[in-house]
């Protein structure tokens, strides 16, 4: 069995035998959890070597884990600062910021990896122009080059943990006021204008950058599609004139943004026809299995190499993330600039 291209949730903090059920079907990929699945670590870890032991090749888990108001484990994990006191920080010191990028980047990979998971969709690298709510805080910064740095030395902190990046939303949600979770964007820009928003892709290109999610955006002068059921922003832009050769991740297909590509199962077939590795159904079990029934003839070998080349590598093997002789460091790099007296780290 290989791995198939459709990420699904589920409901609670353990697998119900309906999870079970869906999860073996050959056209899933993968799990994302919210913060509804998580009670502790422990128990997380149970959780995530129940999905990895239904399948082999083992199902890729995933989480929204970028620190501020989006991180869904909380108790038990070190509190992570929002992007934008990373860039508040790099305005402060430029060294001192990129090495906290770095620092969130390895801790929350370090954290994730010992439960088993093994991806966070992260870092954004939206340009924060102050227009979009649901991007906000969670942006580096207004200036592409800051956002391109401090995105790689997260890139390379994760990396370093063994975990995989995925910058988000390519090619860019910071332009819109809208928020793609609850209607469908349209970015009115010329596509020479969109050239700031691209440059952070670009470095982190360049640095071997594993994924990528699409934003729910539509952009005329490109194409009237969202960017993620576009073949001129997928084939054309990212994978042709950049280099891109990671996976692509859709957002959510559940999502208002993503409604112009008709009923679920239309999504689906939009999505992975313009170039989409990975599909995420999130909350919404009838959608999920509508498109599982969809997709049951696909088959795209390149895909489901890209995404084996996701699976995380935590270098510790059943050693806590605390043993690590690094992991001292770089807590105190992140209390420091918290204003946080060090954490007694010795146990």
């Amino acid at each position: 069995m290989t791995l198939g291209p459709l990420m699904v949730d589920i409901a609670s903090t353990a697998l119900d035998s309906s999870d079970r059920q869906l999860l073996r079907r050959p056209m899933i990929g993968g799990v994302i959890l919210f913060a509804r699945n998580y009670e502790s670590p422990e128990q997380l870890a149970a959780l995530v070597g129940e999905i990895h032991d239904l399948r082999s090749p083992a199902l890729l888990v995933a989480v929204d884990q970028e620190g501020g108001r989006v991180q869904r484990f909380r108790e038990g994990f070190t509190e992570l600062p929002a992007a934008r006191f990373i860039g508040k920080q790099y305005d402060l010191d430029a060294a001192r910021g990129e090495r906290l990028a770095e620092a969130c980047g390895w801790i929350m990979a370090m954290e994730l990896g010992a439960a088993g998971v093994d991806m966070s969709f992260a870092p954004v690298i939206d340009i924060d122009r102050g227009l979009c709510d649901a991007i906000g805080d969670r942006s580096f910064h207004l200036k592409p080059d800051v956002v391109g740095i401090l995105a790689q030395a997260y890139m390379r902190g994760m990396r370093k943990a063994g975990m995989a990046a995925t910058a988000k939303h390519f090619p860019g949600h910071g332009g819109v006021a809208a928020d793609s979770h609850v209607a469908c964007p349209v970015d009115r820009r010329d596509v020479p204008d969109l050239d700031d928003d691209i440059a952070p892709y670009a470095r982190l290109i360049g640095s071997g950058l594993p994924a990528v999610m699409m934003a729910h955006v539509s952009y005329p002068a490109m194409d009237r599609m969202p960017a993620g059921f576009s073949p001129a922003w997928i084939q054309q832009e990212l994978r042709g004139r950049l280099g891109f050769a990671g996976a692509v991740v859709s957002d959510d297909l559940d999502m208002a943004g993503a409604a112009v590509a008709g009923n679920m199962a239309e999504r689906a077939h939009s999505a992975l026809s313009a170039g989409s590795d990975l599909l995420l159904v999130c909350n919404n079990r009838e959608g999920a299995l509508a498109v599982a029934d969809a997709l049951e003839d696909y088959s795209q070998p390149a895909s489901q190499m890209r995404l084996v080349r996701l699976r995380g590598r935590y270098p510790l093997g059943d050693e806590p993330p605390q043993s690590h002789p690094e992991w001292e460091e770089r807590q105190a790099v992140l209390a420091e600039c918290l204003g946080k007296p060090a954490l007694d780290l010795g146990g």
